[in-house]
């Protein structure tokens, strides 16, 4: 791991935070800390660090407050922690926008292992350094830049998509004709442990809302029992 690469937790128990700023930095991370909710907000827009860890239940504001702020303003990968071992929880926070979610207690090592994972898919295979941006009449992706661009007529939006929505819209655009299962695209741009296809279908619904919002419809387009592909405009 890049020896600069900066996590940020945010924990409000000083035993837990402690323990995973120690495993982290023991892997070759630098890490940074907030106590509470607001301070996590500040810090993600002062520091701009490569991944936050994102307890629930924090004081004041709590962690789904700070996700959707997060994702209002930022596409930072964001690991949820939480003692909620439900399935609604798991799924409220991908719909919020989480790349990954960690029950307590947890072993530390394994934290460390689905930190390391969800940075290698910000910049994955596909993404190799130098790569040309990839292009539809509708839709530009650049790789190497997290960016992609929406064009409707004359204008031009940028969306703020979380790591693993891009990564999906990557995979689409590549293969733009392509019908991608769930299964294909479980393996390729989900989170290790995720064998939901109701987890695809979630951050699928988040990715065609938002691509909704810049001015384009029935994009990426559900074919009923086999999957999903880019669609065409309307």
């Amino acid at each position: 791991m890049n020896k600069n690469t900066l996590i940020l937790v945010v924990e409000d128990e000083d035993e837990i935070a402690e323990i995973l700023m120690s495993y982290l930095e023991r892997s070759g991370m630098k890490t940074l800390r907030a106590r509470q909710g607001e301070q996590a907000i500040t810090l993600n827009r002062l520091h701009k660090p490569d991944l936050i860890l994102l307890d629930i239940h924090l004081p004041v504001c709590d962690g789904w407050s700070v996700l959707t702020t997060l994702r209002q303003e930022s596409s930072v990968p964001v690991i949820m922690v939480s003692a909620l071992d439900q399935d609604v929880d798991k799924l409220m926070g991908l719909r919020l926008g989480a790349d990954d979610y960690v029950i307590k207690p947890f072993n530390p090592s394994e934290v460390v292992a689905r930190v390391e994972a969800v940075l290698r898919r910000t910049k994955p295979a596909l993404q190799q350094a130098g790569s040309l941006p990839l292009r539809t009449p509708f839709i530009t992706v650049y790789p190497d830049d997290f960016y992609v661009e929406v064009t409707v007529g004359e204008e031009v939006i940028s969306p703020v998509l979380t790591t693993t929505e891009f990564k999906l819209l990557t995979w689409l655009v590549r293969y733009p004709r392509k019908v991608c299962s769930r299964e294909e695209l479980l393996n390729a741009c989900l989170p290790e442990g995720d064998t939901l296809d109701r987890t695809v279908d979630s951050h699928m619904s988040k990715l065609r809302k938002k691509l909704e919002l810049a001015g384009l419809y029935g994009v990426p387009e559900s074919i009923r029992g086999l999957g999903y592909r880019l669609g065409e405009k309307k």
